[in-house]
């Protein structure tokens, strides 16, 4: 299928393998290059070579092992890695679950404009908590929610965690995830909200945090919310975890959803304190961490009916302000087909991902152009109309490892 291209057969998950297992890249080749390949490859030394090549994308990179013996051992050495570790960052992927109940899909390439056929470790079921930061993306089941790993799905490199401490089976719980690009430790937080017996107003509220360098968790705060209860929604920037929370009252639209900022250092609370307003009346919002800032994708509810979506609009948060930066062109909109009140998004570096649960179409918006476009069709079409379609963005990386 146009677009389609298997990424089991070329991903390195042991670099010293023999190099006709990246034979499947050769479809990118150019063969009027090759007599300007070899040359180039006679003149430069090992260091500027391994340099240039840390720069391609991803899948560009997989490629050049299948060009030679001598660039398969660059691309597979660990100075070569040290080099690509500094490229700032690579373009998010974003994954797309093409069924309900297995843990399959395809993952899209925006640099090559190409769908990758890639198999994810770890996850059971499309309906686990996902997040990712900078390489690495964090899986935890939706039943007991205390089974949790950690992988690179790109090397398959996976690591589970011990069991998270505080309550089982709670109703509601958010999970982050925030990686240093310098030392690559990383922190996961979750947030989990489960309604006090016999009262529909209060929720217990509690957040987990675990630090790689320690390899333990520690409960970083119990809290009784009165009128509002956790959700599933929240991302950490800058050492600041947010996390949205929603209302058990009755009350007015703009009041419906708040933005809670947990400071990881001080901890401060109570949490009604740090409570940040949204940025209107809106059917549901979406949380993500852009180069250090957070941004909001939220569904814009209609004026008299707030639970019906009449667009999408895009938010950076100033200080305690929200700054509009983007709102979907009604076309876009439209292009969808069927967009219900809820919808998947998520987003790193300058890209936001948009989709609809009900189709497999994928919208991209660039943050520094502004600018909106469809991504190539998904190498899939919705079998019954009930049929639900989710996904998710992680950065590619070769050097990071949990």
């Amino acid at each position: 299928m146009e677009g389609e291209t298997s990424w089991n057969s070329h991903c390195i998950d042991d670099m010293s393998k023999d190099i006709g297992e990246f034979d499947s890249f050769s479809e990118l080749s150019d063969e009027g290059n090759k007599e300007m390949i070899v040359s180039v490859d006679s003149i430069l030394p090992d260091d500027l070579l391994e340099r240039i090549l840390a720069y391609l994308p991803i899948a560009s990179i997989f490629r050049a092992g299948s060009v030679c013996r001598r660039w398969h051992e660059i691309v597979s050495s660990k100075r070569f890695l040290w080099n690509f570790s500094h490229v700032l960052s690579q373009k998010p992927w974003y994954f797309m679950f093409t069924s309900s109940d297995e843990p399959v899909g395809y993952a899209y390439d925006p640099i090559l404009r190409k769908w990758y056929s890639i198999e994810l470790p770890c996850i059971q079921t499309p309906n686990w908590f996902i997040a990712s930061s900078c390489g690495l993306v964090c899986f935890m089941d939706n039943d007991s929610r205390s089974e949790l790993h950690v992988c690179n799905p790109i090397t398959k490199i996976c690591k589970k965690l011990q069991e998270p401490p505080g309550m089982k089976f709670s109703d509601y719980s958010a999970l982050s995830l925030s990686v240093s690009r310098t030392s690559h430790n990383y922190t996961i937080s979750i947030v989990k909200s489960k309604q006090v017996p016999g009262n529909f107003l209060q929720w217990d509220l509690s957040i987990h945090i675990y630090d790689s360098e320690t390899m333990m968790w520690a409960t970083s705060l119990t809290e009784v919310l009165t009128g509002w209860r956790g959700g599933d929604e929240s991302v950490i920037c800058d050492g600041v975890l947010y996390f949205l929370i929603y209302s058990t009252g009755v009350g007015t639209p703009e009041n419906r959803h708040s933005l809670v900022a947990y400071n990881l250092s001080s901890r401060s609370s109570p949490l009604i304190r740090s409570l940040i307003p949204v940025p209107g009346p809106l059917t549901c919002g979406r949380l993500m961490n852009l180069k250090g800032k957070l941004v909001m994708v939220g569904g814009i509810g209609k004026p008299d009916r707030p639970d019906i979506i009449k667009g999408i609009g895009i938010w950076v948060l100033n200080g305690r302000n929200w700054v509009e930066v983007g709102r979907m062109p009604h076309k876009f909109f439209q292009g969808f087909g069927e967009l219900d009140d809820v919808f998947a998004s998520s987003g790193t570096d300058n890209l936001v991902y948009i989709q609809s649960y009900g189709a497999p179409a994928l919208l991209v918006f660039d943050m520094n152009q502004k600018l909106w476009k469809w991504s190539l069709k998904c190498p899939v079409s919705k079998k019954f109309p009930l049929q639900l379609f989710t996904g998710f963005c992680f950065e590619p990386r070769l050097e990071i490892a949990p």
